[in-house]
Order: structure tokens, then sequence, then C-alpha cells
């Protein structure tokens, strides 16, 4: 019974002081807390960035189904794909706006202090902010701006005098530069990850599917560039071509022919009736004299001409089949 009553009475105390330090850390915003590393809400938000990471990785190829071909020598856009994709990489670009901010408030260990043990927790916002600042900022701001929806929406509507093929040359150019940091973020993190909790995957299956998708992930991009590649190596042979025709009596080319906004113009239509741009530059000619090398099974399957879904699973088989 004296045991108990001294126990109780300890009991009382101690809840208090806990209950004082809670009530104080429960006073300030979340957004003014400083974070622990280790604690569970940065754990769970590194599993859920990460995924994140992996689903944007997916989501940026996919700007290279924009182009198609949609009509005789003639190249368009997709709409649907270029809304559709935009979309969800705007909410990703929220995901990694959101990281940026957890690393701000996210305390980091001193690495001096890394010989024995956990080592000393920095907990002073102005040393994480001027750390942070000098080493992995620059890339994360680099892999969060979205590039590609400001060239989408608002660099080329302003340049009236720009074509589908620059378009999409520019844009292909800023997605892949755009690709290097943003794989500067998830590979990274993915070793936090271990590192904090000893495995990438809790179970083996999990592991496995993981170590499935990152496969997949780069059967879809080579089959993304692939598909890209073919439309410009197509493009580079109508190009070709039409500087041979020069000054045709039939009707002259004009290199505007090739843009889905000439489609039913009378002057097309006349230079559409005698040109031998197409016969040049089908691959199922056995007399071609332009050799499309790799990129001419995506013009005898007419994949370009293709809608997107049997376009994708195309391109993403031809990847997986070069990967081996």
């Amino acid at each position: 019974m004296h045991n108990f009553n001294a126990y109780n009475s300890s009991s009382k105390l101690l809840p208090k002081s806990f209950s004082l330090i809670r009530r104080r850390r429960s006073n300030i915003p979340l957004w003014d807390q400083i974070l622990d590393p280790s604690s569970d809400i940065v754990t769970k938000w590194n599993n859920f960035f990460l995924v994140t990471c992996l689903v944007t990785l997916f989501l940026d190829p996919l700007y290279f189904f924009v182009p198609f071909i949609c009509g005789p020598a003639c190249l368009g856009s997709n709409l649907a794909i270029s809304v559709s994709v935009t979309f969800f990489r705007t909410v990703t670009d929220c995901f990694y706006l959101m990281n940026i901010i957890f690393k701000f408030r996210t305390a980091f260990v001193a690495p001096n202090s890394r010989v024995f043990g956990r080592g000393e927790l920095i907990m002073d916002p102005n040393v994480i902010y001027l750390r942070y600042l000098k080493t992995d900022f620059i890339v994360d701001l680099t892999a969060m701006l979205p590039l590609p929806q400001i060239i989408i929406w608002f660099i080329v509507p302003a340049l009236k005098s720009t074509t589908n093929f620059r378009t999409n040359h520019t844009l292909s150019l800023i997605v892949l530069v755009q690709y290097v940091p943003r794989m500067f973020v998830m590979f990274p993190l993915n070793r936090k990850i271990v590192n904090s909790t000893g495995v990438a995957a809790r179970t083996a299956w999990s592991g496995a599917a993981y170590n499935l998708l990152l496969f997949i992930l780069a059967s879809h991009v080579m089959g993304a560039i692939w598909y890209l590649w073919s439309i410009q190596r197509l493009h580079s042979c109508w190009m070709m071509e039409c500087k041979r025709e020069g000054n045709s009596t039939i009707g002259p080319c004009n290199p505007l022919f090739f843009e889905s906004k000439s489609l039913g113009l009378p002057a097309r239509e006349i230079w559409l009736s005698g040109t031998q741009v197409l016969a040049n530059c089908d691959p199922h000619n056995q007399d071609l004299n332009f050799k499309f090398g790799m990129f001419a099974d995506a013009f005898i399957d007419d994949v370009p001409s293709a809608g997107f879904i049997e376009a994708y699973f195309y391109c993403l088989w031809w990847g997986l089949k070069s990967l081996r």
C-alpha cells in the first residue's frame, strides 16, 4: 500500500510537467515548428513524396506524345493530352513546393557530431535555412518549376509565328532538362528512407513491385523518346523533300503546309495533288533514299497517326523490347 501511494504521488507530479511541455508545443502552429527528421510525420511525408516523385517521372514523358500525324504530310498537337498532363503535372508541382517547405522546417544532425550515437540535432531555424540554401535548394527549386506549363500556355501563344514542330522540340528539350534534377530529388530521397528505416519497402512483394516499376519507368521513357524522335525524323524528311521541290510548276512547297492549321487551304490541296513528298518519305517505299533507321517501324505500323492509347502501349512495348 505504501509503494502504491508513492507511485501514485509521483505520477501526479510527472504528468503535469509533461503536459506543460506538450501544451507549449501544441500552442505553436505546425508551420512554425522545427521537425525532427526521425519523427513520424517526416517519415510518412518522405514515403508519400517518394511515390509522388515516381508518378512525376512517369508523367513528364507523356508530353512527348503531344505531337501526332493528323493528315497527309501534316503535323498536329493533341490538345487533350496537353490539358490532362498539364493538370496532373501542376498538382505534383504543388507537392514539390510542399517538400521545399518541409525541408526549411526540418532539423538535421550536425556532421561533426556523427561519431557515436545519434549525434547532435540542430534545431536553430537560421542554421537550417542556410544549410538548405547551400545544399539542395537549387535542385529542388529547379525540379519544382512549372516550365512545360509556362511554355505551352504562355510563351507559345505569345509567339504567333512559331510552328508545331518548334513548339514540340522546345517542349521536349525542357522536359528532358528538368528530368535530371527530378531524378536527383528522387534517388537521394530513396537512399535517405533506406538509411532511416533500414528498408525501402516493408515487404518483399512491395520491394519487388518497386523494382519492377523502375524497370517499366525506364521502358516508358525510352519508348516516349523513340516516339518523339520518330516524328522529328519524318518531319526532317518532309523538309528535305520540300527544299528539293523548290519552285514546282504544280505548286510550290511551303513548310507551313506541314502544320495542322493549313489543312483545307486551296494552295495546300493543289500542292498535295502533285507533290512527291509523301512518296519519298514513305518507309513502305523500297526505293526510298531517306533512311529512317530504327524509327521505320513507327511509320510501318502507323503509330504516330494512331490514337494515344495504341501509340503509348506500342512505344512501351518497344521500350521493354529494347531493354531486354
